[in-house]
């Protein structure tokens, strides 16, 4: 059995005495997209911010967080994008004075301390990923649109060639259509060998690039399995897929 790149072991996230998240088991194989769906205030972000070491002030983790078998808990976040895991937030948080090309290279700042040869040469791969970053190279971040500067923020992230890349709403406030083409750049991903956490309100979307899904309620897992079956669960379809799903389901 392939060593899964990322697993999580009983983990446990408390803000002061109020625990967010409770004793969640998760794994994420290599070249695999693993979606964790669910309402707002289930706990997702906070999943996804305990397993990067970014929690927010006052919060606290315990149980095992390890990466390529070893375990990172109580490791700087440097230290874990060092080890090659990315996380590009929900409010993406990118320099907006700054043109996209700077913003770009600012991901790859470890690498050049580290003196990676080629360590601007990641470039490339993301413009060719995607080309609108390469025509809006010159450009401020702050005037680029919504789905660009979500592009923009998955590039950044891409530049310290991680092998595990965490996505926090990627589709938070884009059209579909543009929804659409980060979904296919996100299953582009998958085939060069990156593997995906994916936290998303979207489960539809979700479901139908991942390979395995969780989905979470009030801080714990209350349904995981191969993300097509999790797709024909009656409570997932009735509560994230809509109604529509529903009755097709029961069309002769």
């Amino acid at each position: 059995m392939t060593e899964p790149i990322l697993r999580v072991r009983d983990l446990h996230v408390a803000y002061g005495n109020v625990e967010a998240v409770h004793g969640i088991d998760l794994n994420v194989g290599p070249s695999q997209i693993v979606t964790v769906i669910g309402p707002n205030g289930a706990g997702k972000s906070t999943l996804l911010n305990a397993i990067a070491g970014a929690l927010a002030a006052g919060g606290s983790a315990r149980g095992t967080v390890a990466l390529d078998g070893q375990d990172i808990a109580g490791v700087a976040i440097e230290a874990r994008v060092a080890r090659g895991m990315s996380l590009v937030p929900e409010k993406r948080e990118l320099f907006s004075a700054m043109s996209v090309e700077d913003n770009l290279l600012l991901g790859s700042y470890r690498r050049y301390r580290a003196r990676e040869k080629g360590y601007a040469d990641q470039q490339e791969v993301v413009y060719d990923l995607f080309p609108r970053l390469r025509e809006r190279r010159r450009q401020a971040a702050g005037t680029l649109s919504g789905g660009e500067r979500q592009m923009l923020a998955v590039g950044r992230a891409l530049m310290a060639k991680p092998r595990l890349l965490m996505l926090d709403e990627p589709s938070l406030g884009l059209a579909p259509l543009i929804t659409k083409e980060i979904y296919r750049i996100i299953v582009a991903l998958k085939q060069t060998g990156v593997a995906i956490l994916l936290v998303e309100q979207n489960a539809r979307a979700a479901l139908q690039v991942a390979d395995h899904a969780y989905v979470l309620e009030l801080g714990e897992v209350v349904l995981s399995g191969v993300a097509s079956s999790v797709a024909q669960d009656p409570k997932v379809i009735d509560t994230y897929l809509g109604l529509a799903r529903s009755v097709e389901k029961r069309m002769p």
